[in-house]
């Protein structure tokens, strides 16, 4: 298998610190300033740091208490996800005014595939130029890009020239960048999957690449054959403009541990009333329905049960919540509750791309 054969044009769009961007952009005090969304409590977590916060190194998912440590100057804000939901709806309407083959990620990145594009543009490189600035010129926010055949390569040459940059990887380009690229910036590899592969011996992609597909599996298991084919420039996975959502639910992270069953109850009645605004906002209900427990050491667990028809309405919610709740005594104190709806009965028909042509392949980047 040759990568040659599966080559399109792929443009990965990130924005730039995205929710602390918008956060400084709507209060220019904070313009230039070590800034985090989220993780003021002693029990918040960062959801996004500014570029001059992460200087400091504070990063999301770290704890508020920590990211204080690191940066003392550090300013916290609240996040506000409908303002931020709003203005990724504009950048959005950027992407489809070039291509209907738009697979969002979240709310601040995408995948798109300009191999047939709605303006006939040769050259994905300057496509991503324009769409960078038409982002800029709509919403003043800066984003970057990676350009490349799929979307493995396309994602990894997203962060090579952040922020507001971008780096296009060409296909004659493919297998020498890859080769001499660090294994830790292989999209998908992990922290334990980093070290492990550093305890055999891999630290680039050449080391990976000397790596028989038998040994990769042995090792890697499933993953084994998805690591020997990336290294290759062989990625198949499509850009798919409508990604299937698999669940939806709410969570809530409280101040204090609580133990109290009726207490939680009364956590879960808000919760379960945001879980059924959010169905009703996609329009979708779910059969299996699950309530997630956190307890104050960190320990995860989880209660399912799978119904016979979809729910979205408040009330069967709770009725399946508080059932899974009293399933069995809960022995530790809990910081964290949630439900979530899975199964959902979302349109499973799958989207096309459409064939690329002989003459595209002579095209440029």
């Amino acid at each position: 298998m040759d990568f040659m054969e599966h080559l399109r044009k792929i443009i990965h769009v990130d924005m730039d610190a995205f929710y602390a961007s918008v956060e400084q952009l709507d209060d220019p005090s904070l313009s230039g300033k070590a800034l985090a969304v989220g993780g003021s409590s002693k029990r918040g977590v960062v959801a996004a740091a500014s570029y001059e916060a992460r200087k400091f190194g504070v990063k999301s998912a770290m704890s508020g208490r920590l990211a204080a440590r690191l940066c003392p100057h550090l300013i916290f804000v609240k996040p506000r996800f409908e303002r931020y939901k709003e203005i990724s709806q504009i950048i959005r309407k950027v992407f489809f005014e070039y291509t209907d083959l738009v697979e969002p990620l979240s709310l601040d990145e995408a995948y798109l595939d300009v191999t047939v594009n709605k303006f006939d543009y040769p050259s994905a490189t300057i496509l991503a130029r324009e769409i960078r600035k038409k982002i800029k010129d709509r919403t003043g926010l800066n984003a970057s890009a990676g350009i490349s055949i799929n979307k493995f390569i396309a994602k990894i040459a997203s962060d090579i020239n952040k922020p507001n940059g971008q780096k296009t990887i060409p296909p004659e380009d493919v297998i020498s960048f890859l080769e001499t690229l660090d294994i830790r910036k292989f999209h998908g590899v992990g922290k334990v999957t980093q070290e492990k592969m550093y305890g055999l011996g891999i630290f680039t992609g050449v080391d990976l690449k000397l790596k028989t597909l038998e040994y990769l599996q042995d090792h890697f298991g499933k993953s084994g054959l998805h690591y020997f084919n990336v290294v290759r420039g062989i990625h198949l996975s499509e850009v798919k403009p409508s990604r299937i959502r698999k669940s939806l639910g709410a969570e809530r992270t409280f101040s204090e541990n609580i133990s109290s069953e009726i207490y939680m109850l009364e956590k879960l009645e808000d919760i379960a009333e945001e879980v059924e605004r959010r169905l009703k906002g996609s329009r979708v209900a779910g059969k299996t329905i699950t309530l997630k427990l956190k307890t104050s050491d960190f320990n995860i667990q989880t209660r399912s049960k799978t119904l016979k028809f979809f729910i979205s309405s408040k009330a069967l919610i709770m009725e399946e919540t508080k059932a899974l709740l009293f399933q069995e005594p809960i022995k530790d104190s809990i910081r964290l509750l949630g439900i979530s709806l899975s199964n959902l009965n979302t349109d499973k028909t799958p989207k096309v791309t459409p064939k690329l042509k002989e003459e595209q392949l002579k095209l440029p980047f």
